[in-house]
């Protein structure tokens, strides 16, 4: 989309500038609208008020700001079901990736819609609907991947400096590894570190990474062939699904039957987040449930 790399990283930041400004109504009227959260009744009133709110942490593709206007496959996807649902209005809550569950939690807004990985440590804290996406992770390296990674295991190895994104699930395969890594607030300042210097790799999953790539062509990284995990031999098979609160089972439940509508049908699926790069082999398989996820 931009030109230069310096052209890339001033206009990102300036609009998450702007979706910081931009969004700061929305999170006072989300306070308001989540006051009956828990309440058997949230969901018909978040149908008579026509809008839901939801907590995005500008991750491109899943959910993110673009000249202002709030987009991505997560929000297409809420759109989509929402929609189905009589809530017709989707706003947005612009917070880091690790404060998602939190604000939830203080009623901030409604539902977390940010592709979140499901891990056990995170059903302690909230309520996840049905998966939505199968995970792959991939590394971003300078060009030409001087290095030679390819996955989690070759980073620790190198012994080289690695990023990753406060809160998702590479840093808990970093700390699993024994890793040290570099905490970055978002993906665009984990490119950054690499572009700059600062680490010599940043993991997130293959869809954002490549994503970024695409959208910066200039920039002088390349992005490794995407790879599934493993800690202690075992391969962290992994989904992203929507985030509700605990007690917030009659939205969840709702959702959940409007987004398995979506999900068995490939084509429905792709005609809502193709456009974001998302494929077939990103469709969740249907063995993959939540509660094996939560269960780990």
């Amino acid at each position: 989309m931009a030109h230069t790399v310096l052209n890339t990283v001033s206009t990102k930041k300036i609009a998450s500038s702007i979706a910081g400004a931009a969004l700061v109504a929305a999170s006072l009227a989300a306070c308001t609208s989540t006051s009956n959260s828990g309440d058997e009744n949230h969901l018909q009133s978040l149908q008579d008020a026509g809008t839901i709110t939801v907590g995005v942490a500008g991750e491109a593709p899943y959910s993110y700001e673009d000249n202002g206007q709030l987009t991505g496959a997560t929000i297409a996807l809420h759109r989509e079901i929402f929609g189905n649902l009589g809530i017709d209005n989707v706003e947005g809550v612009n917070t880091d990736f690790g404060a998602l569950i939190p604000g939830l939690q203080a009623n901030r807004f409604d539902v977390v819609s940010a592709g979140m990985s499901i891990l056990p440590q995170r059903c302690e804290q909230a309520a996840f609907g049905d998966p939505e996406f199968n995970y792959t992770t991939a590394l971003m390296v300078p060009t030409g991947n001087p290095a030679g990674l390819t996955d989690m295991q070759s980073v620790k190895d190198s012994g080289l400096r690695l990023a990753t994104m406060t809160g998702a699930i590479e840093s808990d395969y970093a700390q699993s590894l024994d890793i040290p890594s570099t905490q970055v607030a978002s993906p665009q300042d984990g490119m950054d570190a690499v572009t700059s210097g600062r680490a010599d790799v940043f993991a997130l999953t293959a869809i954002s990474l490549n994503w970024m790539k695409n959208n910066n062509p200039t920039a002088p990284v390349d992005v490794t062939e995407s790879f599934v995990a493993e800690i202690d031999g075992v391969p962290q098979v992994g989904a992203g699904a929507t985030v509700f609160r605990t007690d917030d089972q009659e939205l969840l439940d709702a959702y959940n039957e409007e987004l398995a509508k979506i999900t068995s049908d490939t084509d429905k699926y792709l005609s809502i987040v193709g456009e974001y790069g998302f494929t077939a082999e990103e469709l969740p398989d249907p063995e993959l449930t939540t509660a094996k996820l939560c269960e780990g």
